[in-house]
């Protein structure tokens, strides 16, 4: 047995290493989701619908769905939720999934890749990533088209859209050594080169509550299913205590 545990060891070693050692990032901070808490999903699904929807979709996910969940009526949903047209040039109903108007093919050309569906993306990455990803993009003028790059995904695909929200900032570096004793440059912080229309401390709010709504996409069922989950651990707990009553008053004369 112990010599089986050491192959596994050695087998899982490599690969924790790699992923380990992937590369720094910045920046790296913990956030929590309260569920409880849906103004700030709602907040989150207006970020969404403004800057986020026009190129990824939450095709897995209906307008009015969301809103019932997030304690929305149809109507505010539609007035304030809801900025497309269907192929008719009507404007999109309350029941249809949450799909972006850009078609592939357009997408295919003005940004050489179609744009992935953000409905699992919390599921996917992780809250955290997807927090520190959204703020930290920097400038990069080497970055020929795009201008900017990012601490967390290093030479993303994609522009910073929220830049009007954040501002534009640059990378402050720091020289460390690597396990192999070469030189290496990593971000340690960034300085603002522009102020945006909020502070730090308000993008930042921005961002996790945008975080939130995405993790409620990724999935709608997760508070139900943990208030499920600890209702039925209680519920065979005291079954447990009324079994193993049951089974003394049946054996007592046994014994």
């Amino acid at each position: 047995m112990k010599k089986l545990l050491i192959i596994v060891a050695g087998l899982l070693l490599p690969s924790i290493g790699w992923s380990a050692g992937g590369g720094h990032t910045y920046p790296d901070d913990k956030i929590q989701i309260d569920w409880d808490d849906k103004a700030a999903m709602q907040r989150g699904a207006r970020t969404f619908v403004n800057y986020c929807l026009s190129c990824h979709a939450a095709s897995y996910s209906r307008f009015n769905r969301v809103g019932r969940d997030l304690g929305i009526s149809d109507e505010m949903v539609r007035d304030n939720l809801i900025f497309t047209t269907d192929v008719n040039g009507d404007k999109t109903k309350v029941g249809a999934l949450m799909k972006t108007t850009m078609t592939p093919a357009y997408a295919e050309q003005a940004f050489g890749i179609v744009p992935p569906d953000l409905s699992l993306i919390a599921r996917s990455r992780g809250i955290n990533w997807v927090y520190n990803y959204l703020r930290g993009f920097y400038v990069d003028e080497s970055r020929v088209g795009l201008g900017v790059n990012n601490g967390v995904f290093a030479n993303v695909g994609m522009p910073h859209v929220l830049a009007e929200l954040q501002g534009l900032q640059r990378p402050l570096y720091k020289t460390m050594i690597d396990d192999d004793g070469n030189e290496q440059e990593i971000i340690v912080g960034f300085e603002l080169l522009r102020a945006g229309s909020m502070s730090k401390s308000e993008y930042d709010g921005t961002i996790h509550d945008l975080v939130a709504f995405l993790d409620y996409l990724a999935e709608p069922y997760k508070q139900t299913r943990k208030n499920v989950g600890t209702g039925v651990i209680i519920f065979l707990f005291v079954f447990l205590i009324l079994a193993y009553l049951l089974k003394k008053e049946y054996w007592k004369d046994v014994h």
